[in-house]
């Protein structure tokens, strides 16, 4: 079962992501050191599997980063 939106985006807070801007659907997350990282979708829809990929890949980052 895939995860929502909102799940993706508690992880990325957690992570350390601010979000930096909003259009629609359309979310800016930042991170001083991994950049920028766009996620579309309402909070309640099913996320992507290329979405969850993106999310992992770039939490990844921020704990090889220290």
């Amino acid at each position: 079962m895939p995860r929502k939106i909102r799940e993706l985006i508690a992880d990325l807070n957690r992570a350390g992501f601010t979000l930096d801007r909003q259009s629609g659907s359309h979310r800016q997350f930042v991170h001083p050191r991994v950049g920028t990282l766009t996620l579309s979708g309402n909070e309640g829809h099913d996320a992507k599997p290329y979405q969850e990929k993106q999310v992992r890949q770039a939490i990844g980052k921020t704990l090889e980063q220290g």
